[in-house]
């Protein structure tokens, strides 16, 4: 277990949330940006997500799983890689299990910031004794029986299953429309409730999506429904919803 004393990088591996893609809307035509383009990418998206899930539930149950029932049936690929790489960021010695602090910070770089009961709570369900030895894979012991052993929850352990466990189950339950929030505070970083070219411009560099002034301009002004210089929130959650 790592010390909590030390601090933690950011969680920056991936900076762009799935809902867009990891580019900039496509364009329908030079200097223009397709808004139908965009409306049938996310349809497709969603559409896509929805088969890889199907298939996963499938396969679990052909293989006598829990099916529907296991959280991480329930999540795409990249979630569980984002799931992945969030506790690979914060387990810093690598000893496959993360205390308290570390359990708060990773969830919250995957966007979930708990009070400090919940985290507790969630850490006498999933967690173990940091007596228990190093899990090469999840311990065969029910987890609450492993939890037990400490009379302090805040000093239990979360080994990589169970973490992966707890957050596909989070991020299941969460409404689309906070994740595409989420994409949107990508872009508008000093919070104006809007995306204004300079964010584009960012966003473009960091990306390496060589886009011209002009075309830049020219999203802007095809999904500023208000004329306000920016693309608010509500267009932004009407854009990726479709």
């Amino acid at each position: 277990m790592a010390s909590t004393a030390q601090s933690h990088p950011s969680f920056g591996t991936r900076p762009y949330s799935s809902t867009i893609h990891g580019k900039l809307p496509e364009r329908s035509a030079p200097g223009t940006f397709g808004h139908t383009s965009t409306r049938e990418n996310a349809r497709l998206e969603r559409e896509r997500q929805e088969r890889e899930r199907a298939q996963r539930e499938a396969q679990a149950a052909a293989q006598g799983g829990a099916g529907p029932s296991n959280p991480l049936n329930n999540i795409t690929d990249e979630q569980r890689e984002e799931i992945n790489e969030a506790f690979g960021l914060f387990d810093l010695d690598k000893d496959q299990r993360i205390d308290y602090h570390e359990f708060k910070v990773a969830l919250k770089a995957l966007g979930f910031d708990l009070p400090k009961s919940e985290i507790i709570d969630l850490l006498t369900q999933h967690g173990i004794s940091p007596d228990a030895p190093a899990p090469p894979s999840q311990s065969s012991r029910p987890q609450q029986q492993l939890a037990q052993q400490s009379s302090n929850p805040s000093r239990l352990l979360l080994t990589l299953q169970a973490f992966q466990s707890v957050a596909a189950g989070l991020i299941a339950q969460r409404d689309p429309r906070d994740e595409i929030l989420r994409a949107f505070a990508l872009f508008d970083t000093e919070d104006k409730g809007m995306i204004s070219i300079e964010d584009l411009r960012r966003v473009a560099r960091e990306l390496g999506e060589g886009l011209e002034e002009d075309e830049l301009q020219a999203m802007i002004e095809e999904f500023d429904l208000e004329g306000k210089g920016g693309v608010g929130r509500e267009e932004f959650v009407g854009i990726c919803m479709g």
